[in-house]
Order: structure tokens, then sequence, then C-alpha cells
């Protein structure tokens, strides 16, 4: 139910959501990302909107495969990349050791907490030996509906305790930023990297 009030709303504003997003500029955060990657590293955008993010991947060189969960979406950023865009929810992440990266920017934020460690477990489960992933949550305690979508929020202790259980994946980084949409200066995220660990 959630997830389909959240979905429902991308599908019903995916013009206006992505003609706010494309034209974002995100390269810092994107270049943090990539600085962790190997030259044409294989990346999965998990969650990609309006593909802002899988262009300037691809743009830079990199092998990108990328997912949304609203069906309006992925047409949009199938335009905008030129690449084939794969309608599917986060639960069903079924890949085994496929990636070197997985960019998950402003995307789980909309599962509710208790459905979030399955998720990393997929995603670490989907990356090859030593891989990364980004992540980022709006910054607070929240966790409900607000605006038409379901959201959960963090603060660096709240998630450390929730992927604490994830064995294998290990909390690399963590910082606040301000949005950098115009206007939204006030609101403030939580970004993450993580890496994967080979078990003994």
């Amino acid at each position: 139910m959630k997830n389909t009030i959240t979905i429902n709303y991308y599908n019903d504003n995916a013009v206006g959501f992505a003609e706010d997003t494309k034209a974002v500029d995100f390269a810092d955060i994107q270049q943090i990302f990539l600085e962790h990657l190997s030259e044409n590293a294989a990346i999965l955008d998990f969650g990609c909107g309006s593909g802002r993010d899988t262009k300037y991947f691809l743009d830079h060189g990199y092998h990108v495969t990328a997912t949304d969960g609203s069906e309006s979406l992925c047409k949009i950023a199938a335009d905008y990349t030129g690449i084939h865009v794969k309608q599917m929810l986060f639960e069903e992440l079924n890949d085994e050791n496929q990636y070197d990266g997985i960019w998950a920017c402003a995307s789980i934020l909309h599962l509710p907490k208790v459905e979030l460690p399955n998720i990393f477990y997929k995603m670490l489960h989907a990356l090859k030996s030593n891989g990364e992933i980004y992540t980022s949550f709006k910054y607070g305690t929240f966790e409900g509906e607000r605006n038409g979508r379901y959201f959960t929020d963090f603060i660096e202790t709240e998630f450390i305790e929730l992927i604490r259980p994830v064995q294998g994946l290990r909390v690399e980084k963590m910082w606040v930023t301000r949005d950098v949409r115009e206007g939204r200066c006030d609101e403030r995220w939580l970004n993450i990297l993580l890496r994967k660990e080979d078990l003994c």
C-alpha cells in the first residue's frame, strides 16, 4: 500500500518531477561516488527517476543499468538517456554479483524502515566484491506519508543501527548536505557510502 501511494504520485506527476530534477547540478556527490569505482565500472541506478544521474554516468563512460518503479518515469528516463529503463520495484532486485556500484539516490527513502534491511541485503548480493553503494535520505526521524509520498528519514545514529545486522556492508562515509534544488536550501540530506566486504 505504501509503495502504491508513492508510485501513483510519480506516475501522476512524472513530467513536473522530471523537469524539476533533470537540470539539478549533482556533480559533487556523483564524483564522490565515482572516485570509489574503476573506469568502465558497472553501475545500477536503483530508482533512477528522471534519468539525470544515469545520463551523467553514461556520459562519463560507465556501464549503467537503470530501473524505476514508476512506468511514467521509466519512459521519460529512457527518452532522456537513450537506454532501456526497466520498470521494477526495489524488492524485485534479484541480481547476483553484477555491479561495481549501486546508486540509490533519494529512492529507497520511500520504503518503510522495516523493509530497508531486506533491500540492503538484496543490494549487497547484487554487488561484486568490494562494491560500493551510495544512498541518501532526508535528514530527520520522520516516517510516514508526506506530500503524497511515503518517506523514511534518518539521522546518523539511527541509520547505523538499521544497517548493523546487514553483515558484509560497512559504512564508509556519512555526511549531511543542503538540498541543491532552488528554494529548498533549508532541507538537509543524509548521504551515505557503503562498502561490500567479503566475509571470511
